[in-house]
């Protein structure tokens, strides 16, 4: 089973998005990465969708820059989860893409996470999955008390080096 779909809108959205699929790997959480657009594969965008729902897909993670339509074209499809990535790629910083992820129409949600927020978006799909497992749940947690060990390990270093 996929449990998580990642589409991205070009090639050249991978170096951005790449750090989701490490995070769900990390996590040990099933996904599929693939190139597939709103406005140049649509057809492919269905059959995709089609193919990972009779697989199980819970949650869609989509990325694309300038027009961003990807995550509200799957949202269109779906009642699953979709968290979209918008990407800043275009001579305005990523702002259109910001704008035409966020505004969607009541009813056709989809989650927005920062500009380049592909690790946020990763994390956003796990604690939706974690709802419902526990072993990520667990990995969750865990990754959350070795930030806390990690900041207090820098702080007490920086007070060292600044003892007055």
């Amino acid at each position: 089973m996929t449990q998580v779909a990642i589409f991205i809108g070009s090639a050249s959205d991978d170096p951005v998005v790449g750090a989701c699929a490490d995070v769900l790997k990390k996590l040990g959480i099933s996904y599929r990465y693939t190139i597939t657009s709103a406005h140049r594969t649509p057809e492919r965008t269905v059959e995709l969708m089609n193919e990972l729902e009779a697989d199980g897909c819970q949650v869609y993670i989509c990325a694309a820059g300038m027009a961003a339509h990807l995550a509200g074209a799957v949202a269109a499809r779906t009642i699953k989860p979709v968290i979209g990535i918008p990407v800043a790629g275009s001579p305005i910083g990523g702002l259109d893409a910001l704008y035409a992820t966020v505004q969607m129409p009541s009813g056709f949600p989809v989650a927005t996470v920062a500009l380049n927020g592909a690790k946020n978006a990763a994390w956003l799909a796990a604690e939706i999955i974690a709802l419902h497992d526990e072993r990520v749940a667990g990995l969750i947690r865990a990754e959350r008390e070795g930030y806390k060990v990690s900041i207090s390990k820098a702080a007490a270093e920086l007070e060292a080096r600044h003892q007055a």
